[in-house]
């Protein structure tokens, strides 16, 4: 007897990484929520970054509906990937089971958050600060993956979300590493985006940095970078960066 096809792969490191990619890599995202007046779900697209530990992150308007859900429903999904060419059904994409959870401006956390935001989003600079708009950390429950046609995964949030002892000392060297990146090791970072991220382009920018990986930006273009594996400690960071500009330029 036929064995019934599996429709839902085993998760595996690779289905874990795409998932990583997809989301960190994403300059925005569609969200869906639950409006409150009619219950209908309810979907707008959002521009999204990340928190340190890779948990999405978002800044809206008080005068949008999403936002108006989201303070009377905390529950949201997001879908992450773009299509390109052809079926957009065969491009990999991410949806992932949310709790909103809305960042004061008087948390410890939201210059931290506010300054990796607009380091991903120059423009959001203009508005990030307005009475009006808010920063919502979205923290994973569960998500969806499906990778392209036979590819369909389910994630739990430990296979998104970054692990390490390291998060919150790298944290605080994210702003002086990133300056120094990318005033004196321009021509690293152009490689980086060569050798690991295959981009054909120059003028890459540094935008952010973790304990997994790295963030590169030029133009409206984004990269994810990932380390081969989580930093353990914050002094491992400086060497980790000089091996891979030797080996993005020997390649």
């Amino acid at each position: 007897m036929k064995e019934p096809v599996k429709i839902i792969r085993d998760t595996d490191e690779e289905a874990r990484q795409l998932a990583r990619r997809l989301i960190r890599g994403a300059r925005f995202a569609a969200i869906g929520v639950l409006e409150p007046d009619t219950g209908f779900p309810f979907a707008s697209r959002v521009l999204t970054g990340t928190d340190v530990d890779g948990t999405p992150l978002i800044l809206v308007s008080g005068l949008s509906v999403h936002t108006t859900a989201l303070l009377a429903d905390p529950r949201a999904s997001l879908l992450f990937g773009e299509p390109g060419k052809g079926d957009p059904l065969a491009h990999p994409r991410i949806t992932v089971r949310t709790q909103a959870e809305r960042v004061a401006r008087d948390d410890p956390a939201h210059a931290r958050l506010r300054a990796r935001f607009i380091a991903r989003h120059p423009k959001a600079a203009l508005y990030a600060d307005f009475g009006d708009f808010a920063f919502f950390r979205m923290v994973p429950h569960s998500a969806s993956l499906n990778g392209g046609f036979g590819k369909a995964f389910v994630l739990e949030a430990s296979d998104i979300l970054i692990t390490s002892p390291a998060i919150a000392d790298v944290a605080e060297m994210e702003a002086g590493a990133i300056a120094h990146m990318n005033a004196d090791h321009a021509d690293a970072v152009d490689n980086f985006a060569r050798v690991f991220g295959k981009s054909k382009k120059s003028g890459w920018k540094l935008c952010g940095l973790d304990c997994a990986g790295l963030d590169l930006a030029n133009g409206d273009e984004l990269l994810r970078i990932d380390y081969d594996a989580p930093l353990s400690k914050a002094s491992d960071l400086r060497p980790y960066l000089v091996e891979m500009a030797r080996r993005a330029k020997t390649a």
